[in-house]
């Protein structure tokens, strides 16, 4: 075999090993997705429920998605070792970010699960009922996000992105109803605190849905966009 063409075999076969690497990154990230969607169906739930073992189960779980991410640091970092297409090094880059984004929300749900842990054995006040509406709009965008993801489809990207108001709106008007309570009943001020921040969890993990979205755009036309 000449010179050339043993370097050539070689370049192609660091090539799929790298789009290989990339492929396993990709569905790291799905996985975390995943896990982020279970995690916000569960701390909805314990928390509307008033069930402490299942917010403990979510604040139990947190570990694995921190244990995802560091596995993408990992096999990225490797990765962007080797000399690749300035394409390749974007979407390990790009990917890299999307894990951080997710971790992140898993820990917004970890947070709200010690809310609800905390609020289990006191009365549930009325706009309580509210949370589960902001609640599914947000896991509605993480689900949207991550379809997106798999079909490399950046305009639906920019869609879901844009439908962060409506969280927004929800999230909004949630505080004020629970605001309104505090001043008028002073013994809801400790538990409408409480929702208050949970409502603020639900609220960010909406806006890290348009940071993916941003991600997303990135990894596939290496354009960065503000869509928030």
């Amino acid at each position: 075999m000449s010179d050339t063409v043993e370097a050539r075999s070689l370049s192609k076969a660091t090539a799929a090993g790298f789009d290989a690497e990339l492929q396993r990154l990709r569905d790291l990230v799905l996985t975390m997705g995943d896990e982020v969607d279970r995690a916000m169906t569960r701390a909805t739930l314990g928390l509307v429920e008033r069930d402490v073992d299942v917010c403990a189960a979510v604040i139990h779980d947190d570990a694995s998605v921190n244990a995802l991410l560091i596995e993408v640091r990992t096999l990225a970092f490797e990765a962007l070792a080797h000399h690749s297409a300035p394409s390749q090094l974007r979407e390990a880059l790009g990917l890299l970010h999307m894990a951080a984004e997710l971790e992140r929300m898993a820990d917004h749900c970890a947070s709200i699960a010690k809310s609800g842990r905390e609020l289990a054995n006191m009365p549930p006040l009325s706009s309580h009922v509210d949370l589960p509406q902001l609640s599914e709009a947000c896991q509605a965008q993480v689900r949207d996000i991550l379809s997106a993801l798999i079909a490399r489809d950046v305009d639906r990207a920019r869609a879901i992105a844009a439908r962060d108001d409506r969280v927004n709106r929800i999230h909004h008007r949630i505080v004020d109803d629970l605001i309104q309570l505090m001043t008028e009943d002073g013994d809801a001020v400790f538990r409408g605190t409480k929702l208050i921040m949970v409502a603020q969890n639900f609220e960010r993990i909406g806006d890290r849905v348009t940071n993916l979205a941003e991600d997303l755009i990135f990894l596939e036309s290496g354009r960065i966009e503000e869509l928030g």
